[in-house]
């Protein structure tokens, strides 16, 4: 194991998987994240929006970056999201796999 300085789990959520493969794609290519998992089924959302509880349907990603590209990585979201307030939560990784947290660090360069 090794200490993970940097790596965070972005955690974003969107309405369809479409968008969520845009999203994915896009933050990827544009090395803003080493990885996207797509959670492919829906999870069911449920949250105040507007003064009333609300329930959604709604697809999962959880992106894999460093501190170092959240702020690139949240303006790309905003601008490819159609919510008025996506879902960006930022979760740091204590430690993991030499390999992979390298291979993370590199991709994101």
């Amino acid at each position: 194991m090794k200490p993970a300085k940097g790596a965070c789990i972005v955690l974003v959520t969107c309405d369809s998987l479409i968008q969520g493969r845009a999203i994915a794609k896009a933050v990827v290519r544009n090395r803003l994240a080493a990885c996207v998992n797509l959670v492919l089924g829906p999870v069911q959302s449920i949250y105040r929006w507007k003064g009333k509880v609300e329930v959604a349907r709604e697809h999962l990603l959880v992106i894999k970056t460093t501190r170092k590209r959240l702020k690139a990585l949240e303006r790309e979201v905003l601008r490819l999201h159609s919510y008025d307030v996506p879902e960006f939560l930022v979760l740091p990784v204590s430690a993991g796999s030499v390999k992979y947290i390298s291979w993370l660090n590199q991709s994101v360069r």
